[in-house]
């Protein structure tokens, strides 16, 4: 089979290799969508993947087309999107339902091959089956929706709260979607650049602020929030994203950490004092999974989907066939895009 295999660093290829083999409890996938995640970048250009070659890819969708001889859940034909975590089940904290936790888990498309290849191996219980209302790109959008969904439960969900979310990209571009649904009192969205503020207001923002804004604090104590409890998602990771948050915090604000540093991060002492002088609140958000797994963050996007309230075409930077696919991420450099990079297979 065709295959979009990282080699090694900053190389990537289409490559053929053998077509996956079936094993009692997993299932094929023919896929259709995969998604370029922030995560998969450090892994093609900064020496970042567990082995090489390797083939990325753990947003996608796809169509069943075998079986194993123990799956009971899963039919040919079938639509998914994947869970790509593979908790060991084993551990503590698998025991007590928390698989985000596992220390001893794989992972398709980082620690095992994933979905950058016409087929894929899952197993059964990391399939997530899709209503037919649920497009194939809708489906490869469950993974970075549910990343947005996991903190927001861990919370309480955000029904008559003041929802912050700081830094809208993709993930937070979808927080701001599910929030809204989710029967948010208010949502601001603060970032750096103004294309995307326009976005966020587009999709359901109530205010937009720029974090540029010398006067960012000001504006924010300036405008009539509903007055009573915040909810900040932090999703850009960066040092001073993380500083902003405490920056704009309101008294006794909760504030959900959840896009990855890849720098050090130093507080001053007056920025330490914040945390303590107005009583935060603030804790980590790792993965996107709870009991039963996959979690109910799979089953609120699955239901925020089939009701039309996330839009993803948005969203998109393009969908591309593999050669075009390869010329979009290479031409990436290790940064960002604006948008979603979409693997289409013919």
């Amino acid at each position: 089979m065709l295959s979009i295999a990282v080699k090694s660093n900053k190389k990537l290829e289409i490559a053929q290799i053998s077509k996956p083999k079936l094993k009692e409890r997993s299932v094929i996938v023919k896929v259709h969508i995969s998604g370029l995640c922030g995560s998969d970048l450090p892994r093609i250009f900064n020496d970042g993947a567990h082995f090489y070659p390797i083939v990325l890819g753990h947003e996608f969708s796809g169509e069943v087309v075998e079986v194993g001889s123990a799956v009971s859940s899963i039919k040919v034909g079938d639509r998914i999107a994947c869970a790509p975590l593979v908790p060991c089940g084993e551990c503590e904290q698998c025991q007590q339902g928390r698989y985000s936790l596992c220390r001893s888990y794989s992972f398709i498309g980082s620690r095992a091959q994933g979905g950058n290849a016409e087929y894929v191996e899952v197993p059964e219980k990391c399939c997530f089956m899709l209503d037919s209302s649920v497009s194939s790109v809708q489906g490869a959008f469950f993974e970075p929706l549910t990343v947005s969904l996991h903190p927001i439960l861990i919370a309480g969900g955000v029904e008559g709260k003041d929802v912050v979310i700081v830094g809208v990209g993709t993930i937070g571009l979808l927080a701001v979607q599910a929030v809204k649904a989710m029967g948010a009192a208010t949502v601001s969205a603060v970032d750096i650049s103004e294309d995307k503020l326009a976005k966020a207001k587009s999709l359901g923002a109530d205010y937009t602020f720029n974090s540029l804004d010398e006067d960012i604090t000001e504006q924010m104590t300036s405008v009539r929030f509903a007055g009573k409890q915040q909810l900040i998602l932090e999703t850009a990771g960066s040092p001073a994203s993380v500083k902003q948050c405490l920056n704009v915090a309101s008294a006794r604000a909760t504030i959900a950490l959840i896009g990855t540093l890849h720098h050090d991060i130093t507080l001053s002492h007056q920025e330490f004092g914040q945390i303590l002088r107005k009583e935060l609140h603030l804790f980590g958000s790792w993965m996107n999974y709870s009991a039963p797994y996959p979690g109910k963050e799979w089953e609120v996007a699955r239901d925020l989907f089939s009701n039309n309230l996330i839009d993803t075409e948005s969203l998109l930077d393009g969908v591309y066939e593999p050669e075009k696919f390869i010329e979009r991420v290479e031409s990436l450099d290790g940064r960002s895009p604006d948008g979603k990079v979409l693997l289409k297979w013919s």
